[in-house]
């Protein structure tokens, strides 16, 4: 148990350190100030910390005022991913920024949550439901049936968030697009964590479908529309 929280931590300070020298690369050529920068990165770091929190803060009233809601270990990288894209834009209005910045998070953050999912693994959170199948892992962190072999959904995060990574950088490196790349990764994100909620041990919410997949449900149309919006807004200034 000591060698898990020990990988965890070091883990996930990794996939913070890469994200971090990653994020500085790809910034390295927008025509923004030093301090505009810090500005964006501070909002991604606390939309996404606030976001990751988000659910639980809701489901804990009484834990909020308290302050023990936020110490608490529960995280959801879904809303966290969420709230760091809501916490750059609301950045961007307050340092006055108005130029696109997304691509540039695309694949650092994809980076960053396929290390980070590894973290998970180690630390033995964010499994899936029992299963037969031969890659099956016993986690002994399991509250119920902690004998019996489980979906290692952490890898299969961990693995599709690389996937992603590599296939960002290749539609950026061939200018294909433009301006959508983040809001690309959030949508095949939320569409892959739908159809992975059903091998999760996740409680059914309404009509058979977990809070998660109630989430994305919102979600999914709301980032169609700011795609729909962006692109919009992209066409008429070329025509300008």
């Amino acid at each position: 148990m000591q060698f898990a929280g020990w990988a965890y931590s070091a883990i996930m300070l990794t996939a913070l350190v890469t994200c971090s020298l990653l994020l500085r690369r790809y910034q390295r050529n927008l025509p923004l100030t030093g301090q505009q920068k810090f500005g964006i990165g501070i909002g991604a770091f606390c939309g996404s910390m606030i976001g990751a929190k988000l659910p639980f803060l809701l489901t804990d009233w009484q834990g909020v005022w308290g302050g023990t809601a936020w110490l608490a270990h529960g995280k959801t990288i879904l809303c966290g991913i969420v709230g760091g894209y809501f916490g750059v834009e609301v950045a961007k209005k307050i340092v006055g920024v108005t130029s696109k910045t997304g691509d540039t998070f695309a694949v650092p953050v994809a980076v960053a949550v396929a290390i980070g999912r590894i973290s998970c693994f180690f630390g033995g959170c964010c499994f899936g439901k029992p299963t037969t199948l031969p890659w099956g892992i016993v986690f002994p962190t399991s509250p119920i049936d902690s004998h019996l072999p489980r979906h290692p959904t952490q890898l299969y995060e961990a693995v599709f968030h690389a996937v992603m990574a590599g296939c960002l950088f290749h539609w950026q490196s061939r200018g294909e697009f433009r301006g959508q790349l983040i809001k690309l990764y959030i949508l095949s994100y939320l569409a892959f964590r739908f159809v992975t909620e059903f091998i999760r041990p996740e409680m059914p919410l309404w009509l058979g479908l977990t809070g998660y997949q109630w989430s994305v449900m919102v979600l999914v149309p709301l980032f169609l529309y700011l795609w729909h919006r962006d692109a919009v807004r992209m066409r008429g200034e070329l025509r300008a």
